[in-house]
């Protein structure tokens, strides 16, 4: 939409990592520098881990754009969320083999012999396996265990990890000691500062054929700053949404107060509507540590409401007698 109004040449702040806007900031051009090691020795793990949105998937897609083909062939897993053996099949399926129906022996089997076809032909195996915090133990052992496929002098698989912060802690357990053996690089991505994430923004919109239009105050820079924390991804949303809006109202310069405005409303979205917000409010309250006399309360409550029942079961009960007998009384006597 706002493309056209700004005359761009595609949408500049789309979600979806692209290589074409990759953009190399200290801490990207470090993790690529890490990457491109790894790649260098052809053996063991490579482990990179950032925030959400940090940038690792599209870090990755421009190692891709940049690998030589004919001498490597890659492969990604992006759906982490599965057992051992699923894992296993959905290598198989990343490096274009059949999986369905095959028992772990068939697909372990069926791994080792692509493997060494590759080496036959004087090419090697790179597997990435993005969002590797969801992995468990038992299955990041289970991708150690693939590079265990190996020749005389060099091994037949190499594995990248991608995964948020929280994966260290998995690398970091007892039972991991022999991943962390064949690790050979480690690398956190961190947030851009202020002046990359100014650097950023105008390097996308460069990418698209931007020209000035619309301007960009220094105040409005900060607060994309502020509000992102230098987070691609946060970055992308905000400023998508300020586009549009600048389409919408016309505005070819942008100040800190539209940055703000465009802020408020995002919040404002995410916000929980009011009556659902007090329901929220009373389960949380309901389901905090009851203090001693207020459960004392409850009891004592319980204990009354029983009473009340039983006294109006009693009473209901007398009723019934009362009714009976008068019904009786006044039926009328038989002629002698």
């Amino acid at each position: 939409m706002y493309e056209q109004f700004y005359g761009l040449k595609a949408k500049p702040f789309q979600l979806k990592p692209d290589p074409n806007f990759f953009f190399g900031s200290k801490g990207h051009k470090r993790a690529m520098a890490y990457l491109e090691y790894g790649l260098s020795q052809g053996e063991g793990f490579i482990v990179i881990t950032g925030e959400v949105g940090a940038g690792k998937t599209t870090l990755v897609r421009n190692l891709f754009r940049n690998l030589e083909s004919e001498k490597i062939i890659a492969a990604q897993i992006v759906n982490t969320h599965l057992d051992s053996d699923d894992t296993l099949r959905m290598v198989a399926s990343a490096f274009g083999l059949p999986y369905e129906d095959a028992t772990k022996a068939s697909l372990l089997t069926r791994l080792e012999q692509f493997l060494r076809a590759c080496d036959r032909q004087g090419k090697r195996a790179l597997l990435v396996v993005d969002e590797a915090q969801n992995l468990s133990p038992r299955t990041v052992e289970e991708l150690r265990m693939l590079s265990n496929f190996q020749t005389d002098d060099k091994s037949l698989l190499q594995t990248f990890l991608l995964g948020q912060p929280e994966f260290r802690r998995t690398l970091l357990s007892d039972d991991m000691q022999q991943l962390r053996q064949r690790v050979i690089a480690t690398y956190h991505l961190g947030p851009m500062d202020a002046t990359e994430t100014r650097s950023y923004i105008e390097h996308r919109l460069h990418t698209v054929g931007w020209h000035g239009d619309p301007s960009v105050s220094d105040e409005a820079f900060s607060a994309i700053y502020d509000y992102s924390g230098g987070i691609p991804r946060k970055i992308n949303t905000l400023c998508d949404r300020l586009f549009l809006m600048g389409y919408l109202e016309e505005i070819h310069d942008f100040r800190g107060s539209e940055v703000k405005d465009v802020i408020g409303d995002i919040q404002q979205e995410f916000n929980l509507p009011a009556s659902e917000a007090e329901t929220r409010r009373t389960v949380d309250l309901t389901n905090t540590e009851q203090k001693p006399e207020t459960l004392a309360s409850l009891e004592n409550m319980d204990e009354r409401l029983s009473k009340m029942e039983k006294s109006v079961i009693s009473v209901l009960d007398l009723l019934k007698q009362i009714l009976s007998l008068s019904s009786v009384r006044n039926l009328p006597k038989e002629k002698s």
